[in-house]
């Protein structure tokens, strides 16, 4: 499995016209002082940091790795969406960006959720010179954005028979299992709003926990169940919003939140990572479930057994050693990252 990411956000104060630069007083000092106002933003919103908390991110290296800045991603989109009127202000001070870098601004405003993030994106294009084509790919609909990005559709029985045959689907450009990045990016969303609209699309990734056929959905389904609990641990207004949203899922959700919010309140996060990595390991090593299904493959014919399995999507358990999975108490996968590579 990818990496599965994230570390922080952060802005600061800014005065003045659009486009002028904050003073000194009001820049970050360091990651960590930037961590601790991000961790404190859905509580005490201050939009105006964000284009130096953006450079502190840009200076130590944070944005350079599309698989390890999604929660930064997220954490910027979700500043622009909550924040229509100071978009353009916020982004013009975010620049100018090494080219490494710019991708991430350039995410962060189609995935912001603004109905006009086409408009803003066009008018500050010439601000990202190494990422022409990338802002290209955005306004053509070409690349999905993450308020419309759906769930990755389940193969039908079909196309698992075709599978077992070697013929794989092209894989999409950019989904919630093969993109464990975006389930970051929410969490960043969700610490800049504060907003139940990125926990409930988390919560949707519940089920993928309990998969018996992809390792890339049951590693991401199992993210999602840890990364709940850490964080609904260590922050009784995520806890709360849990219990409340927990009576309007369906069945299989409630259960898992169930599960969720009592590991939360008992403080089980390690036993609850502890099953995850169980399951993960024990998916690789015997394989798709449908593989293994002696019912449905009584349907094909003995002699497509005969042509060997398929490869389950091959998941790193180093890896996985990642903070969101098997960091130790973290406050968010996020911050729990950043502190291990000071």
């Amino acid at each position: 499995m990818r990496r599965a990411i994230v570390a922080i956000a952060t802005l600061s104060v800014i005065s003045g016209a659009a486009g002028a630069k904050p003073t000194a007083k009001f820049e970050f000092l360091s990651r960590e002082s930037a961590a601790l106002w991000m961790e404190d933003y859905r509580a005490k919103p201050n939009p105006l940091r964000l284009p130096a908390a953006v450079r502190v991110l840009s200076r130590t290296g944070v944005l350079k790795d599309p698989e390890s800045s999604g929660f930064q991603v997220g954490f910027i989109a979700g500043v622009l969406g909550a924040n229509p009127r100071l978009a353009d202000k916020l982004v013009a001070q975010m620049t100018p960006l090494p080219p490494q870098d710019q991708w991430a601004i350039v995410r962060a405003i189609a995935f912001s959720g603004l109905p006009n993030w086409k408009d803003l994106l066009r008018r500050h294009a010439s601000l990202f010179p190494a990422r022409q084509e990338l802002i290209q790919e955005y306004l053509d609909g070409k690349l999905p954005i993450l308020p419309t990005l759906q769930l990755d559709r389940e193969p039908t029985f079909t196309e698992k028979v075709k599978m077992q045959f070697g013929d794989k689907p092209p894989p999409p450009k950019l989904s919630f299992a093969r993109s464990p990045e975006l389930l970051d990016t929410l969490w960043g969303e969700y610490f800049a709003t504060g907003d139940y609209q990125p926990i409930w699309r988390i919560i949707t990734l519940l089920p993928w926990s309990k998969d018996k056929d992809n390792v890339d959905r049951l590693t991401v389904g199992s993210m999602a169940k840890v990364t709940l609990v850490s964080n609904a641990s260590r922050y009784p207004d995520l806890l709360a919003m849990l219990k409340d949203m927990r009576s309007f899922q369906e069945p299989a959700i409630a259960k898992a939140m169930a599960e969720i919010i009592e590991a939360a309140e008992t403080q089980q996060g390690p036993a609850i990572r502890k099953q995850a990595l169980e399951a993960i390991e024990e998916l690789k090593r015997k394989g798709p479930n449908y593989r293994r299904d002696v019912a449905i493959w009584g349907q094909v014919g003995q002699g497509a057994l005969a042509l060997g399995c398929i490869a389950a999507a091959a998941a790193s358990m180093t890896v996985l050693g990642v903070p969101c999975v098997v960091g130790g108490a973290a406050t968010s996968a996020a911050l729990n990252y950043w502190s291990q590579k000071q």
